[in-house]
């Protein structure tokens, strides 16, 4: 009988204590740090093959069957519907270089998974996860300062010098994407449009208009602005297509007759007051017209529609008016022209216009395009990108993006590295000997943390399909005999002085992306439990679809 008692105070005693909703999903210790390393392997093995002037693209169709081809490791991660928590940090990162520097947004990725892909026979063994981090963060640091160490330094003041640097770092950012072939072409491009600008280099004065058909060399620079022809109502054709010196009014006004908004109501007991209302209205807009006209601006702009009336009333008066002109581009050109955008017409003073030596609508491709050059002002350009296909023209653009990043980059920063892996490699050796020199576990940690470094040159002979074993052996040979520059050559299967060979990249860039790859690491290496609570039942729908390839359940 007291055995029965204890029996049932036992099991009094060992109810579990249900602390969480039912169905909560619960993993923590070793196995979820595990699970959750794995997880970014499958991320980095998605963009793995992207790496590097070898790589190759990504087409990702969306839930709505739109094709992205897509050689950007930011793109890719942003379409990937990435559901696992802890691998939504690699996308972040992708994400944080991308806006931070432009390009190096795959490498970040892949080193980030590295990093974890080497602590995880330590992080199995039991070691504790704060000793990894501790010494991921001395290694990070040590590697930045090695990075400023050597990092070559450009001079301000040769501007000639100068510009070629700026050139050799489009191209490098260039050379791995889809245009590689056109990137002397485009690097220079590049270079211009970014000096253009003004020393804020903000990105939205580079506007990037795209237009189907020609060549991708049939691409231009206009050091202005251009925008597509408006909507345009009867009249339109009448009016003059060139002016020089014109002056240019930007206005938020529509100009056209208003319907009574709102459904005003207005009584009246005779036809003549219905009358002196609808003349009322006319009166109004020849007044509008009629000020603008007197104003002296020969092109009219508006964001908001201009009428037929209004557009026929310019073009008896010689006058070019565009309606329903998108935003950036009115602002685009208010930078470009001078003036300012008028909300009212009543001020039409001069010095509101802006001006440029000339103005002119020209046919690209299939589309009419008004042109806006020689601005006195000028701290804006427009990049018209031609070329075959949408997708084609849209990884054009996104390589465009990067390369004018990089420049901005350069010209902020002015000291520059070797790419091609030989940046990676130097850092590795430095660490690797570094962690020589340090006792404990700390000397595993950073050895590890310096293997994982070679994952970019590995992954550029991978992706060229180069004996990866061979290379690294030889270009941790070189940069033991003291060749720093040294890395991988994609052209001839074999290792160069990419500092010679003018492969370059600002040395912010890869500043950046160790910081942010060590730092992903670390997060990720901190977390030791996922509690997922379950969906209420509104989203059981949701919750039903599924899941996405390679994903494996949480908490396995």
């Amino acid at each position: 009988a007291v055995a029965g008692r204890f029996r049932a105070a036992g099991t009094m005693m060992s109810a579990p204590v249900i602390l969480l909703k039912e169905g909560t999903d619960t993993s923590q210790g070793t196995p979820q740090l595990v699970s959750n390393i794995n997880a970014c392997q499958v991320i980095a093995e998605a963009i793995r093959t992207t790496l590097g002037p070898r790589g190759m693209d990504k087409l990702i169709v969306d839930d709505r069957g739109k094709a992205t081809i897509s050689n950007d490791g930011a793109t890719i991660l942003k379409l990937l519907d990435v559901v696992h928590p802890a691998a939504k940090t690699l996308v972040d990162i992708a994400k944080s270089q991308d806006a931070e520097v432009g390009d190096g947004t795959t490498s970040v990725t892949l080193l980030a998974a590295e990093f974890l892909r080497q602590i995880k026979p330590y992080v199995e063994e039991g070691l504790h996860p704060q000793i990894i981090i501790r010494s991921f963060r001395t290694a990070t640091q040590l590697a930045v300062e090695k990075i400023k160490a050597i990092a070559v330094t450009v001079k301000k003041d040769d501007k000639e010098l100068q510009r070629e640097l700026f050139e050799k770092c489009a191209a490098t950012a260039l050379s791995s994407k889809l245009i590689a072939l056109q990137k002397d072409f485009f690097s220079k491009m590049v270079v211009d449009a970014v000096m253009i600008l003004d020393d804020l280099l903000p990105l939205k004065m580079i506007g990037v208009k795209k237009v189907q058909g020609g060549g991708l060399e049939e691409s231009q620079l206009i050091a202005g602005v251009a925008f597509k022809k408006t909507f345009s109502y009867a009249g339109f054709e009448m009016q003059p297509k060139k002016y020089t010196k014109p002056k240019i009014a930007l206005l938020n006004v529509e100009l056209e007759l208003k319907a009574e908004k709102d459904n005003a109501e207005v009584r009246v007991d005779s036809v003549e007051d219905y009358q002196a209302i609808v003349d009322a209205e006319w009166s109004i807009l020849y007044d509008k017209l009629e000020k603008v006209y007197l104003s002296g601006a020969k092109v009219v702009l508006s964001k908001l529609p201009i009428g037929d009336v209004a557009t026929q009333y310019f073009a008896d008066r010689d006058l070019f008016c565009a309606g329903r002109v998108p935003e950036e581009d009115l602002k685009r050109t208010m930078m470009a022209c001078g003036g300012s955008i008028q909300t009212s017409i009543n001020a039409m003073t001069d010095d509101v216009l802006g001006r440029c030596e000339q103005f002119e609508e020209a046919q690209v491709g299939s589309e009419r395009y008004n042109f806006f050059t020689g601005c006195p002002k000028a701290k804006t350009c427009t990049i018209l990108l031609r070329g075959g296909s949408e997708q084609f023209m849209d990884e054009t653009e996104r390589s465009l993006h990067d390369a004018i990043m990089i420049v901005r980059r350069a010209i902020k920063n002015d000291s520059v590295v070797a790419g091609g892996g030989a940046i990676e490699m130097e850092i590795s050796k430095y660490l690797r000997d570094y962690s020589r020199t340090i006792p404990g576990k700390v000397q595993l940690l950073i050895g590890a943390y310096a293997k994982a470094l070679e994952v970019i040159p590995r992954q550029l002979c991978d992706n060229a399909g180069f004996d990866a074993t061979n290379i690294l052996n030889k270009l941790r040979a070189k940069h033991a005999q003291g060749g720093v520059w040294y890395g991988v050559d994609v052209n001839n299967e074999d290792i160069a002085d990419n500092f010679e060979a003018c492969v370059w990249e600002p040395a912010i860039v890869r500043i950046n992306a160790l910081t942010s790859a060590s730092e992903a690491a670390c997060l990720i290496l901190s977390v030791d439990e996922t509690i997922r609570n379950p969906r209420s039942t509104v989203d059981s729908s949701a919750a039903s679809k599924p899941r996405g390839r390679g994903m494996p359940m949480m908490g396995h």
